[in-house]
């Protein structure tokens, strides 16, 4: 098994490594032209000794934020938890649940993290491959890249951000989309820059909380299609 896993991790890192090079940081459209935007998440369970997951998919309109559609996938998780690879285990179950949508997002926000990662190659980078949308990951808790790099807090106001730089490159920040709340982490995916993915991370955050809409909305689903998945399984 550990050699069976130490030949992923080679094959994985070397897809990485030719994707990377693709990875585009500026925009590629015009922000007034997003009028759908998806949320991408997804919660595990285990089963009989495997793990399984359900991948939620939640589209809302971006001016308005009505919920447009949702849909979801479910199965069984063929590969094994590795740090930096988490794409490989969960790109499946994402890309069955798109071709479910009946509408076709203009850009897809994901709960975790994109260019914020030691390869610039976090879930929502890897997936604007096979998507060919413009990508951005957004997570709610901070990952040190280089297990020593921390975030400097922005300042108690709406709309504060600070850079998170290693070794001289920016891979992703600290906003702070309400006050008195805690930041949350943007990093793009692919196709779009910095400073527009933290426009549309503001731009899609309520009152309600302080995490973009289509994550919580997606974060939400998963709790219940996952409660759903497991009372089937007891019947």
């Amino acid at each position: 098994m550990t050699l069976e896993i130490n030949e992923m991790q080679e094959e994985f890192l070397r897809q990485q490594n030719e994707l990377r090079d693709k990875i585009k940081t500026a925009d590629t459209f015009d922000i007034g032209s997003v009028k759908l935007v998806a949320g991408v998440d997804l919660a595990y369970w285990n089963k009989g000794g495997d793990e399984y997951a359900v991948c939620c998919i939640v589209a809302i309109d971006a001016d308005t934020h009505e919920v447009i559609e949702k849909q979801h996938y479910s199965g069984k998780i063929e590969v094994p938890y590795m740090p930096g690879f988490l794409a490989f285990r969960e790109l499946p179950l994402i890309l069955k649940t798109v071709e479910l949508l009946e509408t076709r997002p203009d850009l897809f926000i994901f709960d975790g993290n994109g260019y914020l990662h030691p390869r610039h190659m976090g879930i929502a980078t890897h997936a604007s491959f096979y998507l060919n949308k413009p990508t951005v990951g957004i997570a709610k808790t901070y990952f040190r890249v280089d297990k020593k790099t921390d975030y400097t807090e922005p300042e108690n106001e709406a709309g504060s951000f600070t850079d998170i730089v290693i070794d001289g490159e920016v891979y992703g920040r600290a906003l702070r989309t309400h006050k008195d709340v805690k930041p949350i982490f943007v990093s793009i995916g692919n196709f779009v820059s910095l400073d527009t993915a933290c426009a549309l991370a503001f731009k899609l955050t309520d009152k309600e909380s302080h995490i973009p809409l289509p994550t919580r909305l997606a974060d939400l689903e998963t709790h219940i299609a996952r409660e759903n998945e497991k009372n089937e399984d007891i019947k």
